[in-house]
């Protein structure tokens, strides 16, 4: 284990939760360096916010605390769920049809790895 870790969030994405925690569960645990390829590649709309969280946390990794970006590795990533912004929609004979925009937390957390 690590001494310290370091943290990036993105708070308040639009986005439904459940399709972001698709993506973050196929770069958990990887090398940060990997991780930032493997969500290039993929063709969800939801990796991109999550590409640039991952971003952000490797270079506050360089900057604030000297670390090499080679050695970084994703001990944790979570998505929590935000709140929701409520539209309406009016249907037929007046009727109230509500939509529901659902907003995501993406949390990223980065450590040195061991040897």
């Amino acid at each position: 284990m690590a001494d310290f870790q370091v943290r990036a969030v993105s708070k308040y994405i639009i986005g439904a939760p459940i399709k972001m925690r698709r993506v973050v569960n196929s770069v958990r645990g990887l090398p940060a360096q990997q991780a930032l390829e493997v969500l290039k590649l993929l063709p969800q709309a939801a990796a991109d916010p999550v590409y640039k969280t991952v971003k952000s946390a490797l270079a506050n990794a360089e900057e604030n605390f000297a670390l090499d970006a080679e050695d970084m590795v994703i001990a944790a990533i979570s998505v929590d769920e935000g709140p929701r912004l409520r539209r309406a929609r009016y249907g037929a004979r007046g009727r109230f049809k509500p939509i529901k925009k659902r907003l995501s937390h993406i949390t990223v957390v980065l450590e040195e790895k061991a040897g």
